[in-house]
């Protein structure tokens, strides 16, 4: 893909995302983990439920840049319905990715729009507001108890 296709597709994805995020909003009955950017001022908020090792719920709220609004909302679409260590397993994938470090191609693939964030790694203040969500998501995974347990 030409590179001024990528950045088209870049501007997409993030302007698609931030403008209407998917799985926005968080339920007063779920817990909640709450990471901020002082960096940029983003503060984000993500809830999931993961049953029999799978999330089936995952979503967020937050008030910050498009990066990472647009990315918390890439996030969710990728990571709900996957186990625990697919999701672990996606979140360092994209951790790479926006460091600037390859993948491998399925792990580029399951990504899905997500990997066009990995154009965040040219513009390194930004690395913390695409990974916010992340990082949210991994911090709720290993403070989260399966209904199984």
């Amino acid at each position: 893909m030409s590179l001024l296709n990528l950045n088209d597709l870049y501007k997409t994805v993030i302007l698609e995302h931030a403008q209407a995020p998917h799985h926005y909003g968080l339920q007063p009955d779920l817990p909640a983990t709450t990471l901020n950017n002082p960096t940029c001022g983003d503060v984000l908020t993500v809830q999931l439920v993961v049953t029999a090792n799978q999330i089936t719920t995952l979503q967020f709220s937050s008030t910050g840049c498009t990066i990472s609004q647009a990315s918390a909302s890439v996030m969710t679409d990728v990571l709900l319905g996957k186990s625990v260590s697919e999701a672990q397993a996606l979140i360092a994938a994209f951790s790479k990715l926006v460091m600037g470090t390859p993948i491998a191609k399925h792990d580029r693939d399951q990504l899905g729009d997500a990997a066009v964030l990995g154009s965040v790694a040219q513009f390194p203040t930004r690395i913390r507001c695409a990974t916010l969500a992340w990082h949210a998501a991994a911090q709720a995974l290993t403070e989260v108890t399966t209904d199984d347990q």
